[in-house]
């Protein structure tokens, strides 16, 4: 077995490249650490992949903000809806916010 650590957030380099290359056409070869699933068990991946897609799509909403909180939102940059959307979600958590929110 060949372990070997990638940082993904630098280039790879060539001796990388190359080891990636000679593993390109390697068969898997089941062991204990990586069995081979049968059809049944791939089928509940793709059932437990499904159901979880559905649980996480997120819904379009209307919502009023005021012009100062869409103005902090938006300095936020790119992505700021998602980031407005796990502030929201952490706060409903958070009894003590919403009773200073009522």
């Amino acid at each position: 077995m060949i372990k070997k650590e990638i940082d993904f957030n630098k280039p790879l380099s060539e001796e990388q490249k190359a080891m990636l290359e000679a593993l390109k056409n390697k068969s898997d070869i089941p062991d204990d650490d990586f069995p081979e699933l049968s059809a049944e068990q791939l089928s509940q991946f793709k059932r437990v992949s499904k159901e979880r897609r559905e649980e996480r799509r997120k819904q379009t909403v209307t919502l009023r903000l005021s012009p100062q909180a869409l103005k902090k939102a938006r300095s936020l940059g790119k992505g700021y809806t998602s980031v407005l959307s796990r502030i929201l979600e952490n706060a409903l958590n958070d009894n003590e916010i919403i009773k200073r929110s009522l």
